[in-house]
């Protein structure tokens, strides 16, 4: 199961869906594409405004500078998070 938590200035985003096989996995793959293009529209916004840390079943993603679209950024991340995990509640869950 993949586990988002998310605290006021980070979010840890760990584990593996298990829900089909590597490589084969939609729900893994649709978290890394979520993630991915998150990170990469804040960077290109403002590189100061987080830090992160990708590892093999972990990204972690720490505020450091609060502003608007970052906010937004990743509040749409972890509504695109919930949705999956009303689709997929066995393979995905969310703490707030």
């Amino acid at each position: 199961m993949i586990k988002v938590k998310v605290k006021p200035d980070f979010i840890s985003i760990s584990g593996h869906a298990n829900f089909a096989d590597y490589g084969k996995d939609i729900v893994c793959s649709s978290v890394s594409s979520i993630v991915t293009t998150t990170v990469n529209a804040i960077m290109l916004f403002d590189s100061h405004s987080i830090e992160y840390k990708v590892q093999e079943g972990l990204v972690e993603i720490r505020i450091v500078e609060k502003n608007d679209s970052t906010r937004k950024l990743l509040d749409n991340m972890l509504n695109m998070f919930e949705e999956l995990m009303r689709d997929y509640p066995k393979n995905i869950k969310v703490e707030r």
